[in-house]
């Protein structure tokens, strides 16, 4: 089969894991940056051309984008799907997960427990509405945010309020979330393909740091889920509309919350504290998207 991995990056871990279980299944694969694409729309016969001229083709398309290109990125999904090419990640998909208050809104209609949560009015920071919906400390959350940057534990109402002012004067869009006090430092990144939890690990902070991203010096082990985080897992990659997704999970004292849905999540860290070719599922669910229009 043809493959192209649209990545920005072709020297990152998981473009070179996902390349190499590609290789070994005798595939042909190409590794694009989706910023190099030229969009040809026709009537007759739309394309996609990169920058040395060459017409994109293949069987499938694994998308490995970022957040740096998400709307460009999306755009040469969706015309790789008009083209009838099949695709991991729709062009959908990644838009709504890389929103993450539209995430937050797809979780909550499909009555998936969230962290309470408040996006204000662009206008004006309403200090009496903060005080009244939530407790302190709360978190205080860049919509853009990644790799734990652009989150802010916030102890107290006067400073989440100075916190929002700020960024609203600055043009950032932000949102304040319930902190779960019982699982501060703590999260579970559970892994799915097509419809099954595949691999997971506890993810815990340094001592003195509320955010448990591998990226902020956080540790990983191997845990199981229960019966209901599992469901709850699949249930979020779904209303999200991913077959692929890393999701981000909290134990708190009213059970399991969904903190986050990733479209893009790296392979470095589950791989390596969990052992499981996650690299060679991903590959296997694409090549059961080319065979299912046989």
């Amino acid at each position: 089969m043809n493959v192209i991995i649209l990545s920005r990056n072709i020297g990152l871990y998981s473009t070179q894991r996902l390349i190499l279980e590609c290789r070994k299944k005798g595939h042909s694969v190409q590794v694009i940056d989706p910023l190099t694409c030229n969009l040809i729309i026709d009537n007759d016969a739309s394309h996609i051309i990169d920058n040395s001229g060459q017409k994109l083709v293949a069987d499938w398309v694994l998308p490995r984008i970022g957040s740096t290109a998400t709307n460009f990125g999306a755009a040469v999904i969706r015309q790789f799907e008009l083209q009838g090419v099949s695709v991991i990640t729709s062009s959908q998909a990644l838009l709504d997960a890389r929103d993450k208050l539209v995430a937050l809104q797809l979780l909550a209609k499909a009555k998936i427990a969230i962290p309470k949560t408040l996006l204000t009015s662009p206008m004006e920071i309403d200090g009496v509405l903060i005080k009244k919906e939530f407790e302190f400390p709360a978190i205080v959350k860049l919509l853009d945010s990644t790799h734990g940057l652009g989150v802010i534990l916030s102890e107290s109402a006067q400073n989440g309020i100075a916190i929002s002012e700020a960024f609203q004067r600055l043009h950032h869009k932000f949102i304040i979330q319930k902190f779960i006090k019982e699982s501060a430092g703590q999260d579970i990144r559970a892994f799915v393909v097509n419809g099954e939890v595949i691999a997971s690990m506890l993810r815990c902070a340094p001592e003195g740091e509320y955010r448990s991203n591998m990226h902020r010096g956080a540790s990983a082990t191997i845990i199981d889920l229960t019966v209901e985080e599992t469901e709850t897992v699949l249930k979020s990659a779904e209303a999200v509309g991913l077959k692929v997704a890393g999701v981000d999970i909290m134990r708190s004292n009213d059970g399991p919350l969904i903190l986050e849905v990733n479209a893009s999540p790296g392979l470095e860290g589950i791989e390596g504290v969990t052992k499981v070719n996650v690299a060679g599922a991903i590959i296997a669910y694409g090549e059961s998207l080319v065979r299912a229009k046989k």
